[in-house]
């Protein structure tokens, strides 16, 4: 198993420096600040996307492009919340049945595995979030730094990724939980500022 796939590095270590050099601050800031006002980016790039698709395939359904796309993409951000949490459900229910049938084949238990994978999800909503944000942002940098390295001629990318595989998932793996840790830590700071000046008026109410 590949987190960086030697694959993708064979395309990707032909970009322009300046690409890889803007992967590695977008990388940077999701894995720093990913789980930060993710509601604005969320629904933001929920509404492009549909905005773009509607424009795109409203003709084949008989819809002017324009009336289509707009349509498409108020629907699409005023239910992007709601819809990030089913997905989200899907995906650690579906991820809590894979993983019992792995430690535990003999269990027949699924339906309930699911739910209640899918219930933890919904429930750590922010924590999935933050941990998301901050894999993706772990791989965008990976992928933009080796890309550029290889660029210069400094490593071949490919035969190094290829070769050190399980200790580049192990170092993916490590950077993830640190900008999780990183994440939770700056999310915080904001909550204790918030909570002095209530602090303090309640001191000065008694």
């Amino acid at each position: 198993m590949y987190l960086l796939a030697p694959e993708i590095l064979q395309d990707t270590r032909d970009l322009s420096p300046l690409i890889s050099l803007g992967g590695l601050a977008v990388g940077g800031f999701l894995w720093a600040l990913g789980g930060w006002g993710f509601r604005f980016w969320l629904v933001l790039v929920t509404t492009v996307a549909a905005g773009i698709l509607g424009l795109y395939y409203g003709p084949d359904f008989g819809m002017q492009p324009l009336v289509a796309g707009l349509l498409l993409a108020v629907s699409a951000g005023a239910l992007a919340l709601s819809l990030v949490r089913l997905v989200l459900f899907l995906a650690v229910g579906f991820a809590s049945l894979w993983l019992a049938t792995v430690l535990a084949p003999g269990w027949k238990e699924w339906i309930a595995c699911f739910l209640a994978g899918g219930l933890v999800g919904v429930l750590l909503f922010r924590f999935w979030i933050t941990v998301l944000t901050s894999f993706m942002g772990t791989l965008l940098v990976g992928y933009s730094l080796l890309s550029l390295v290889a660029r210069f001629g400094w490593l071949d990318a490919v035969d190094f990724t290829t070769r050190q595989a399980p200790l580049l998932n192990w170092a993916c793996a490590a950077a993830t939980v640190l900008g999780v840790l990183v994440q939770l830590l700056l999310q915080r700071r904001p909550a204790r500022a918030a909570e002095k000046p209530r602090s303090r008026k309640k001191v000065e109410a008694t």
